[in-house]
């Protein structure tokens, strides 16, 4: 198979349809904050971290691992956990899955690796 094809079979998102979904999730963070002071998941206090970002039993595991595996401070968990809500937000999830937070791990170590 060449890269051709393998691009071919990957329909991208138009524009319109990234914009849509990318309201719906701020509507989705706004509703979830009312009242709180914080308009979006990247704002959140630790407090509200620990409340609204409900994890899945498996992407609870995955946590622990990566915790202990890359010696995270608790604000890069707690930054890990931010981005993984607003993954599932962008899906329309309420709880973070093992797929969220795997690809939240995936940016964040981006960041860390500009670092090092």
């Amino acid at each position: 198979m060449t890269y051709r094809e393998v691009e071919a079979v990957i329909p991208a998102e138009n524009s319109v349809t990234v914009r849509k979904r990318v309201q719906i999730a701020r509507q989705r963070q706004l509703e979830r904050l009312k009242g709180t002071g914080v308009t979006c998941n990247a704002a959140m206090t630790p407090q509200q971290v620990h409340r609204f970002c409900r994890l899945a039993p498996q992407a609870r595991s995955i946590l622990r691992d990566a915790f202990n595996k890359l010696g995270l401070s608790m604000r890069a968990h707690d930054r890990l956990l931010k981005v993984a809500r607003t993954i599932a937000d962008l899906a329309g999830e309420e709880t973070i899955t093992a797929a969220h937070l795997a690809e939240a791990i995936q940016y964040r170590s981006l960041d860390w690796g500009e670092r090092a």
